[in-house]
């Protein structure tokens, strides 16, 4: 298979970038970013692209991709409503429109969060975007769109969060997080099972479009 990846400098697309560069079902992956990786790998294509409110201008070197992983995100911490949609859900459709006119048979995945409000109606203010951002994404036609939820992460591999937040999170409440998994263990994920997932559902399918921590964690177990 051949998957676009975005986001691959954050925690979650690094995390998803080294899952896709070691399995074998994954034969080249198009990386999309601002910026170089300074990453040297056989599979591995990286893409600058510095407007992500459009994809026109590159649209030729999207082709044959069976699917897209968009991991893509900011903090909405100190972020005003309309800024957070523009990057949120503006830079989303812009991709997904793209690859929806020139393969929309892709399987199309995004990276959204618990908590997120399908409603788009609620309160928290990111909770109702990445809400819209994924009612939108649904009704685009994609063969197969699906909405990944997932709640606290543990990186691995040496993978850092782009957060400071979420970083000194890590750093002194992992065995917080720990703990919470072993009292909970569906609501824990770390960044190789959501990568895992991500290639066993675009190989697989799924029962249901917005997966959910427990979800995650029964596609990963089987991706190999």
């Amino acid at each position: 298979m051949k998957v676009i990846i975005t986001g691959a400098s954050g925690m979650v697309g690094k995390g998803v970038l080294m899952e896709c560069l070691q399995h074998p079902a994954i034969t080249d992956v198009l990386s999309i970013g601002r910026r170089k990786l300074g990453l040297d790998h056989d599979k591995l294509i990286e893409l600058v692209h510095r407007d992500f409110a459009e994809f026109a201008s590159i649209a030729d070197q999207l082709e044959d991709y069976d699917a897209c992983y968009h991991c893509m995100g900011v903090s909405a911490a100190n972020m005003d409503e309309k800024k957070y949609t523009v990057i949120t859900m503006g830079y989303t459709l812009a991709l997904a429109t793209q690859l929806f006119a020139i393969k929309p048979n892709m399987v199309f995945i995004y990276v959204s969060g618990a908590g997120t409000d399908s409603t788009a109606q609620g309160r928290s203010m990111w909770a109702r975007v990445k809400g819209e951002t994924e009612n939108e994404l649904l009704q685009i036609g994609f063969r197969q769109a699906y909405m990944f939820r997932p709640g606290a992460i543990i990186p691995l591999n040496g993978i850092q969060a782009s957060s400071k937040f979420y970083r000194n999170m890590i750093r002194y409440f992992k065995w917080l997080i720990l703990a919470t998994k072993w009292v909970a263990p569906h609501s824990v994920v770390n960044t190789t099972e959501i990568g895992l997932a991500m290639i066993h559902i675009t190989q697989h399918g799924y029962v249901q479009n917005i997966l959910r921590p427990k979800d995650i964690l029964i596609a990963a177990k089987e991706a190999w």
